[in-house]
């Protein structure tokens, strides 16, 4: 399951985002998943294809994938020396796949700023240097005790010890992790040490109400943009007070709600997508009687690890995957109308599977 969270500096807006989503939260009646600790939200990720295939297969159950928020606590400077207990709070971050910077765009007297006064970038900048720094402290305890095997060649101290001195380098020098030239092995050694600098990142730009109907007129807003968009990161204009306004709210509620807004979608639905978008995820279907149920993988995964994602033993016994792409579908009425037509595939162990396709597996374990 996917995984964001949400940093920022007290007083931003985060907890209200945070409780917007905890609101809108996934009951366990609808989501296997037992116990969900305090700081974790998970919400379903809407896909109206879902509603339309259900309809289709007569579906009792529609069960969609689901993304984990994950709540840290408020930052402040000097967390990756451990202020304001910031190492526990950075642990919780290197877990996550990816980080939304919440990020305050809005004057108000009666909220109080931790650093006296509204200011976008220097908030951000203080966020991405304590992230840098933790990074920097493991990097420099982590170099020493490559040593020894650099020593006798192991090849993979040799190979770690050179992503972090790349990693170490760009820190240093205030650079761009997209700057830093990996080799492959590299690349998945560097991988595994979930360094808070490298990962995906978006901001939030939390506004007020009246500053959401037209984000461009807010000062803070541009600032932000224009240094988001030379460091090649998407922001997403949301008001997180609006957020916990509308999570109360059934569907058709929320459509009227947002439409008065000039909005299609609520903020925490863009910045799922703009999460999955960063992580090339993508969607595929398993429909029946029973149920239509959305699945999430990495974009390029064959068949064969597309079917172990509901079982283990559907890749270990892989043998065909009867594939339908949705648009195809929607073109040819129903799943009958489509085998007529040809558009019902069986792909093989090398198929990659695209977005949008309803598959049905075959195995023999």
């Amino acid at each position: 399951m996917l995984s964001i969270g949400i940093v920022g500096l007290p007083n931003v807006g985060k907890s209200t985002l945070f409780n917007a989503i905890t609101k809108s939260q996934v009951l366990a009646a609808n989501y296997p998943f037992a116990t969900i600790d305090p700081n974790v939200g998970v919400v379903q990720v809407k896909d109206e294809r879902l509603e339309h295939l259900a309809q289709i297969y007569k579906s009792e159950k529609i069960i969609p994938t689901a993304i984990e928020f994950i709540d840290i606590a408020g930052l402040v400077k000097g967390a990756s020396a451990g202020e304001g207990l910031g190492n526990q709070f950075l642990s919780h971050i290197r877990q996550v796949d990816a980080i939304a910077h919440v990020i305050r765009c809005f004057d108000d007297t009666n909220i109080t700023h931790v650093e006296g006064k509204i200011d976008p970038l220097r908030d951000l900048e203080i966020i991405e240097m304590e992230l840098r720094l933790a990074d920097l402290e493991l990097i420099n305890k982590r170099l020493p005790r490559l040593e020894k095997q650099l020593k006798i060649k192991v090849k993979e101290a040799i190979i770690e010890a050179s992503a972090l001195t790349k990693v170490k380098e760009m820190i240093e020098t205030d650079g761009k992790p997209q700057d830093i030239e990996f080799t492959e092995e590299e690349s998945k050694m560097i991988k595994n040490l979930n360094l808070l600098s490298l990962k995906p990142n978006l901001y939030i730009a939390n506004l007020s109400e009246s500053d959401l109907v037209n984000p461009e007129k807010n000062a803070y807003f541009i600032q932000l943009k224009s240094k988001a968009h030379g460091a090649g990161i998407d922001v997403i204009p949301v008001s997180a007070q609006v957020e916990y306004e509308i999570s109360s709210l059934d569907h058709d509620e929320q459509v009227v709600f947002l439409e008065s807004y000039g909005l299609k979608e609520s903020g925490l639905d863009s910045v799922i997508k703009k999460g999955y978008e960063l992580l090339d995820l993508k969607t595929y279907f398993t429909c029946g009687p029973m149920e239509a149920r959305a699945w999430t993988f990495i974009k390029g995964t064959k068949a064969p690890q597309a079917a172990g994602i509901i079982h283990t033993d559907f890749e270990r016994g892989f043998i065909k995957a009867e594939t339908l792409s949705y648009k195809d579908l929607m073109e040819c009425k129903t799943p009958q109308g489509a085998k007529e037509k040809g558009k019902v595939r069986l792909e093989g162990k090398e198929y990659v599977v695209q977005d949008g396709d309803i598959m049905l597996f075959r195995f023999n374990v």
